[in-house]
């Protein structure tokens, strides 16, 4: 009784999470875009006031909530401890990158991206030692937002998730996927939640902690937080959909001339 009962709380916990996300994203999207007229209107981030407030909130609660534990996490937890924890998750959560790489046409990749899961796995204890690595299997970066990339998705307007962090039209559709890819998540529904909640806080401390050199960097180099995210997250989407190798037409402002053009014309 007490088992059915944990599992049910578990797939109810997981559809909110689903259900939360979905609605944020329909909300964002329905929101009123400004005037063609409207000086301050940027195409990139229509809806820059309620991404402001997504921003502002999940700031508020970084500071107040995670900032003081993450602290505590890096001070008092030693450095290889921290590495095997965030091999652990990131084992995890690799069968998503595996699913996108077939998704994505590699299969030589994904069929690495899946020995690799297996080795770590096993060889490496549940993930908590990255032995693949030392085998020569590379570690990549794929997720469903990436994959509709490559297949010429474009990613609309940007959004800023609570509590997540910045994504787009086009990547905000990687939160189910991940979800559902999630080894932690397959665990809930079998154990319960009494087991899969506190890994999942864990989780977050982690991926928060990994997170505090660029915090840094955002709050001592950036007169506007929100805009030196926004662009960074970007920057770094458009990096990891064409794996480092971006289109010459991406290095160009469209509203600018072309500067040899110009020279040429000067030159006439």
């Amino acid at each position: 009784m007490n088992e059915n009962t944990g599992i049910l709380r578990s797939t109810d916990y997981h559809c909110l999470i689903f259900i939360f996300f979905l609605c944020m994203t329909i909300l964002q999207g329905c929101a009123t875009t400004p005037e063609s007229g409207d000086t301050d209107f940027d195409p990139i981030d229509p809806h820059e006031k309620i991404n402001r407030a997504s921003y502002d909130f999940t700031d508020s609660v970084d500071r107040k909530i995670f900032v003081p534990i993450v602290n505590v996490y890096a001070d008092y937890v030693p450095t290889a401890a921290q590495r095997s924890i965030g091999n652990f998750y990131d084992n995890l959560a690799y069968p998503n990158v595996v699913l996108n790489s077939f998704l994505q046409g590699k299969v030589k990749q994904g069929a690495g991206d899946t020995l690799r899961f297996l080795v770590n796995s096993t060889i490496g204890l549940f993930g908590f030692f990255d032995m693949a690595t030392h085998m020569g299997l590379e570690k990549h970066d794929e997720d469903f937002g990436q994959t509709l990339g490559v297949w010429g998705v474009d990613p609309g307007s940007y959004l800023f998730v609570p509590l997540l962090g910045p994504s787009s039209e086009r990547d905000v559709t990687n939160i189910p996927m991940s979800i559902v890819t999630n080894v932690l998540f397959y665990a809930g529904l079998a154990v319960g939640t009494y087991f899969a909640a506190p890994l999942t806080i864990l989780g977050a401390i982690d991926k928060r902690a990994r997170l505090i050199g660029p915090m840094r960097v955002r709050d001592e180099a950036a007169l506007d937080p929100y805009l030196f995210v926004r662009e960074a997250s970007l920057q770094q989407r458009e990096f990891l959909v064409h794996d480092g190798k971006l289109p010459l037409d991406l290095y160009y402002d469209p509203f600018q001339d072309n500067p040899f053009d110009s020279d040429v014309k000067k030159k006439k």
